[in-house]
């Protein structure tokens, strides 16, 4: 079972869309899924509220968070960086769905549904394991 496959399994299985996402990378930064279920259940439903970024973006920032975080307490210098990974991820995925905001994909205030939960889990596994490759190479 490939990532987006495992994210759409976990998502239908009850995880919220943070959770989906970024316990199917759990592996990949060697930490237990239930930890990372644990750490991002509160991201799910654009911050638990509808209004805030999407879920499935915020379950693939903290994967990007935690391959790219230099990890040093006293100089934690590697954040331009990452946040670099966040705005490039973030505007993959504007470019393709027309927005990071829950509400707005949910269309919650125009009944115009932009992407499905379970079509951001997907495109933010795809974006993820795009850039993670690139990273590689």
């Amino acid at each position: 079972m490939d990532r987006v496959e495992r994210a759409a399994m976990l998502h239908h299985k009850g995880y919220n869309c943070a959770q989906a996402v970024a316990c199917s990378f759990s592996d990949k930064i060697n930490v237990d899924e239930k930890t990372m279920f644990k750490l991002t259940e509160g991201y799910g439903l654009g911050m638990g509220d509808t209004y805030g970024t999407c879920g499935a973006i915020t379950g693939a920032v903290a994967i990007l968070g935690f391959l790219n975080s230099n990890g040093n307490l006293a100089g934690p210098y590697s954040k331009a960086e990452t946040y670099k990974l966040v705005k490039k991820m973030t505007a993959l995925f504007r470019s393709k769905n027309g927005a990071t905001i829950c509400r707005d994909l949910k269309g919650i205030d125009t009944k115009n549904v932009l992407r499905s939960c379970d079509g951001c889990i997907e495109d933010a596994v795809t974006i993820l394991e795009t850039m993670l490759a690139d990273t590689a190479k």
